[in-house]
């Protein structure tokens, strides 16, 4: 994992969960912006796992659990895809939360592949 990367990806991920937060506050359903940063944060997450297969050809395994690290990516990048399709299904103010949510769960769980990675 490169270190830089995962710091883009976790402020990627808080800057789009305070972005669908500021629309929920505002009462407004999901819309473009708010559908693009978890986008966003999902194509970071395909890339992460290019970087992941990668890296160990590298020079650069992992140093923890390789599967606890790999369960975490697969976990993370599902969810901003399946947040989205629920925001689009579901038009309301509660589709805004489902995103502020995984947005904020997807960069805890980037923290937590960080510290597994070493």
């Amino acid at each position: 994992m490169i270190l830089w990367f995962a710091i883009a990806q976790i402020v990627v991920a808080v800057l789009a969960g305070v972005v669908c937060l500021v629309g929920f506050l505002r009462r407004r359903a999901p819309g473009d912006l708010e559908l693009g940063a978890t986008l966003l944060v999902g194509l970071l997450l395909v890339a992460q796992i290019v970087v992941a297969i990668v890296a160990p050809l590298a020079g650069n395994p992992a140093r923890g659990d390789p599967l606890e690290f790999w369960m975490y990516l697969i976990t993370a990048t599902l969810l901003p895809f399946g947040a989205g399709l629920w925001a689009l299904i579901d038009r309301k103010r509660t589709g805004q939360l489902v995103l502020i949510l995984v947005h904020l769960a997807v960069a805890v769980m980037l923290y937590r592949m960080l510290v597994i990675w070493g």
